[in-house]
């Protein structure tokens, strides 16, 4: 595969004249914000799945604290890129697979809204900003698409779902707000670009070159729109209805496909792509905690709640292997040609 889908940097190549400091703002990547997806997701699965506990609250709260703030912190630095290394920016929103995780941010707008609910001035904030950058951004991706001259099949990745999800994930808490007609926009936008990109990413995988193993944990991303898809879907329509089952099961299905390929993934070398596990098993984890509640299954209960048990482990493991690897300088670093 072409050199230019790579999406993970090399360790640091040393620049003169430009300070360590400099250097890690001019390469800081766009990816990083997966892992505020990552971590928000956690802190709504455990803030659902046990509601009583007063254990699972701190837990929630201290995860959900921890992911708003290192949100505020990216977003400065992202936004001081913007402003003094515009050339790198733009060479991210041309990039085949990184143009498709400046999404990401309105995404962790939309999720932490959701995890502040209860706070309704800065849920409605969050949402609101949340929701009017995920259209310009996803406008502006889709348009990307369209006028490319430099993207080809091989290309293509899961990672190309992120800007259709991000549309999905504006009703969670927009019919909460009371939004509804703006909600079902957004989700009907999202609901007929993934089906489209489905087919797309589906042929890409089956009939052209495998990805690269740094890639891999992108194959995750397809339980997120199926899992966010019910999600919002159920809170439409106010309950189940076979449309609702159909997502959920959909995205049941791929689970047990990638865990069946378990070993696979286990064999992957930590980077950041890694972070792909997180948000999609939130999402899946969420959906089934609201499956058990809907259809009154308890064996779906027992499963969200092992579900949520894997996730916190596996995010325990990235946030790990995250530090290690900003430790070793191998984050903010030049992306390898």
């Amino acid at each position: 595969m072409s050199s230019s889908v790579m999406t993970e940097p090399s360790e640091g190549i040393p620049r003169e004249g430009i300070s360590p400091m400099k250097r890690s703002v001019a390469y800081l990547p766009i990816t990083l914000f997966s892992v505020v997806m990552g971590l928000s997701g956690l802190a709504i699965a455990w803030q659902k799945c046990f509601p009583g506990s007063s254990v699972a609250h701190a837990l929630s709260l201290s995860i959900g604290l921890f992911a708003s703030v290192l949100f505020i912190i990216l977003l400065g630095m992202y936004g001081w890129k913007t402003l003094r290394h515009t050339d790198e920016v733009r060479t991210e929103l041309h990039h085949p697979v990184r143009l498709n995780f400046f999404p990401t941010i309105s995404v962790n707008m939309l999720l932490l809204s959701v995890f502040w609910q209860s706070t309704s001035m800065l849920a409605i904030t969050l949402w609101t900003a949340g929701m009017l950058l995920q259209l310009v951004l996803t406008i502006y991706v889709m348009s990307s698409w369209l006028n490319h001259s430099h993207f080809s099949i091989e290309h293509v990745n899961p990672s190309w779902f992120i800007p259709m999800v991000g549309n999905i994930v504006v009703p969670i808490n927009g019919i909460f707000l009371g939004y509804e007609e703006i909600s079902w926009f957004f989700f009907s936008v999202g609901l007929l670009f993934w089906l489209v990109l489905l087919v797309i990413v589906m042929y890409r995988l089956l009939f052209h070159e495998q990805l690269p193993l740094r890639l891999l944990p992108t194959y995750f991303i397809l339980l997120a729109p199926p899992s966010v898809g019910f999600i919002s879907y159920s809170g439409l329509i106010g309950g189940l209805d076979n449309g609702a089952r159909l997502l959920y099961y959909c995205a049941l299905f791929w689970a047990m496909l990638l865990g069946c390929n378990a070993i696979r993934f286990w064999r992957v070398p930590f980077v950041l792509s890694s972070w792909a596990f997180s948000f999609p098993l939130a999402a899946l984890s969420i959906a089934t905690i609201k499956m058990a509640e809907l259809s009154q299954q308890p064996c779906l209960s027992w499963l969200a709640r092992l579900l949520v048990i894997l996730l916190s482990v596996i995010v325990s493991w990235l946030v790990f292997r995250t530090i290690q690897a900003a430790m070793k300088g191998k984050v903010c670093t030049p992306e390898l040609k």
